[in-house]
């Protein structure tokens, strides 16, 4: 996250299939070397795509990616020898999640007037091989015409977690991810907006946000230090939103990472899935952000690092706007509307959350994972789940089976390890200032009466919702469940009938904090917890 941003806000992504060419931004003998090879190539003209630092030409399955000899502020590739090597950079990071897309790095070779892709003589320019994907495999464009769904946001958390997962891992020694930078880059955001917008109502947004900002980079420093002495900082992609994303053959492609700054992909790996969480918020679809988050939560067990979620989500909406601040020419026009778009959005993301402490109650069958599934996504709520933390706690992933493990998981020992587990990380994110749901049977009256503590200690408000099914019902979700797998719980009909006879009724004390919430049919969250 810190480090300098391009003009055109995320590096000026690369869309592989056909769109006029833009006017030329560098001219001479680089723009008549694009226009030649382009007319050289195989079939009907070549498409090119032009953005603020490369040129793309497309033919049939193909594309190449040449890079504008360029100096800039942000990036330097004015010499053959630095394009070859941020060529050969973006090959590397890229092949991380895209193999099949990123194929090679050839030379140009031939004359200016005639040159040709490979082939033997003096490299003329250097060219990242690609293979072309269809225009409607974007997941931006999925998402503005309303078709991204849950499927696609949970292949994505699966990708970017495992990418995060194999990243290399900078440590403090390192200049990569030091909180000073991070909160001075959060800052530079503030001087553009505030030349251009100072004589319209956003400058109290401007205001506002660069005071709250300040305040919450150094309350934060704290934790950035420690995450990077943790590891938490790491090569990342660095410019995770719709338009680098794709759908292609049934699962999420990650694709176009930052390779001319590495300051801007090594970097907290919160900061990095809050790119892709602020821009699902500004595609109008925050119900599948916080499953994002959740899904990849769930998979990297990242919890105290949700306390940077919003600062960092903020920061990320801030630099949107800032680019169209700098785009803008006049007060009215629609870039300004657009930098105030995203100044209401990076608003919302400072706002205080109301903290409460969620507890999904139920036997195994009564539906309280996947009927608390709406709840947690309309409100925005950070989910742990006792079937994902028991796993953990065994360095199992959430759908791997647990038959080699000595003794079990399900021992009295492991429930006893997991709620305190829960309880742990519920207090994390409680304390960061976020509403958690907390999914576990909760049978046993001493299970629930530590979480009730939990909540009066930190002076929240503790929910529990009691999920439940007629027997009959509960037994034939469970034999479905367990035949289909594909789930992190593991119960079986014998588990159901031990949980039926062992669960304890709720107390006196207790029955005023419950809902009871009937699975036979879909959950109506609105009208049983109206605001």
């Amino acid at each position: 996250m810190a480090g300098r941003m391009p003009p055109h806000g995320d590096h000026a992504a690369v869309n592989l299939h056909g769109h006029p060419p833009h006017p030329a931004g560098t001219g001479d003998p680089a723009r008549a070397l694009v226009d030649a090879l382009r007319a050289s190539l195989p079939g009907a003209q070549a498409d090119c795509i032009e953005t603020h630092i490369s040129w793309v030409l497309l033919a049939g399955d193909d594309a190449w990616k040449i890079k504008k000899p360029l100096k800039l502020d942000f990036l330097d590739f004015s010499t053959l020898e630095q394009r070859h090597a941020a060529c050969l950079e973006e090959l590397r990071i890229n092949r991380r999640t895209a193999p099949g897309l990123y194929l090679d790095v050839v030379p140009i070779t031939g004359s200016v007037r005639a040159p040709r892709i490979g082939g033997n003589g003096p490299v003329l320019e250097w060219a990242v091989h690609m293979r072309r994907f269809p225009a409607d495999a974007e997941l931006a464009r999925i998402a503005a015409q309303g078709r991204l769904r849950a499927p696609h946001v949970d292949a994505l958390a699966r990708r970017v977690a495992a990418l995060h997962a194999d990243a290399a891992r900078a440590t403090p020694a390192r200049s990569y991810g030091q909180p000073e930078a991070m909160v001075h880059a959060a800052q530079d955001n503030f001087r553009p907006l505030a030349a251009l917008l100072a004589d319209t109502p956003a400058a109290v947004d401007v205001d506002a946000l660069a005071r709250w900002s300040a305040a919450e980079g150094e309350r934060l420093t704290p934790l950035m230090r420690a995450r990077l002495a943790a590891g938490q900082v790491r090569e990342c992609h660095g410019d995770l939103h719709l338009g680098n994303l794709l759908w292609l053959q049934g699962d999420a492609v990650l694709f176009d990472a930052i390779e001319f700054d590495p300051a801007l992909r090594w970097i907290d790996v919160i900061a990095d899935v809050a790119f892709l969480f602020m821009d699902l918020h500004a595609h109008g679809l925050a119900p599948l952000a916080w499953r994002f988050i959740n899904a990849w939560l769930d998979l990297g067990g990242d919890h105290a690092g949700v306390a940077l979620l919003p600062w960092c989500a903020a920061y990320r909406a801030l630099v949107r706007a800032k680019v169209a601040a700098l785009r803008a020419a006049a007060p009215d026009d629609a870039p300004t509307q657009e930098a105030a778009r995203y100044l209401r959005l990076a608003r919302g993301f400072m706002q205080p959350r109301e903290r409460v402490l969620w507890l999904a109650s139920g036997v195994s069958g009564s539906g309280k994972s996947s009927q608390s599934q709406p709840l947690i996504e309309q409100r925005g709520l950070v989910a742990l789940h006792s079937d994902v933390e028991r796993k953990r706690l065994f360095d199992l992933a959430p759908l791997q089976r647990s038959a080699g493990v000595p003794g079990g998981i399900y021992t009295a020992d492991a429930s006893a390890r997991t709620y305190a587990a829960l309880a742990e990380r519920a207090r994390a994110v409680l304390t960061a200032g976020q509403p958690v749901l907390v999914d576990a049977t909760f049978l046993r009256r001493a299970h629930r009466a530590g979480f009730i503590a939990l909540a009066r200690e930190l002076g929240v408000p503790c929910r529990i919702l009691a999920f439940d099914a007629p027997e009959p019902v509960l037994r034939e979700r469970v034999r479905r469940r367990a035949a289909a797998g594909g789930d992190a719980s593991e119960a079986t009909e014998r588990v159901l009938e031990r949980q039926l006879a062992e669960r304890e009724p709720f107390t006196d004390d207790e029955r005023p904090l419950v809902t009871q919430v009937d699975t036979t049919q879909a959950v109506d969250w609105a009208r049983l917890l109206p605001d």
